[in-house]
């Protein structure tokens, strides 16, 4: 005699993690209890996610160390900023999987945002080159 539970359908809730998008405050982000349902919070946590995947691709447009330092040195710079960015970008996606729709679109923009950052950026050094 087998007692089997039975399996879940992929739309159900299971302790407050949602299986599909949803939209609201109600969410649980890569902490118990954050940002608990309440509007402030979680205005806080989009406001982080969104800095998160600003830094990302800020960090991913850093130019290469100068060649007057040393190659330890410099292969230690570049090897501590990859792992930050690494270390955001797999907590901005840990974030997107609560598969909340506000999280997701703040996490867009933020990347796109970022991005736009970085390339007015080297725009606006290659003007200032050619002048």
């Amino acid at each position: 005699m087998s007692h089997a539970m039975p399996m879940p359908m992929p739309n159900d809730n299971m302790d407050g993690m949602h299986m599909t998008f949803f939209w609201g405050k109600d969410v649980v982000m890569l902490f118990n209890d954050w940002p608990n349902g309440k509007l402030g919070m979680y205005i806080l946590a989009l406001a982080c996610v969104f800095v998160a995947a600003v830094a990302i691709e800020f960090l991913g447009g850093l130019t290469a160390i100068k060649t007057r330092t040393s190659p330890i040195i410099g292969g230690l710079v570049q090897a501590s900023v990859y792992g930050v960015r690494m270390a955001l970008a797999y907590l901005v996606m840990l974030s997107v999987m609560s598969y909340n729709v506000g999280v997701f679109i703040v996490v867009v923009v933020g990347h796109a945002f970022g991005y736009f950052i970085v390339k007015y950026r080297d725009g606006s050094k290659a003007k200032n080159d050619l002048a």
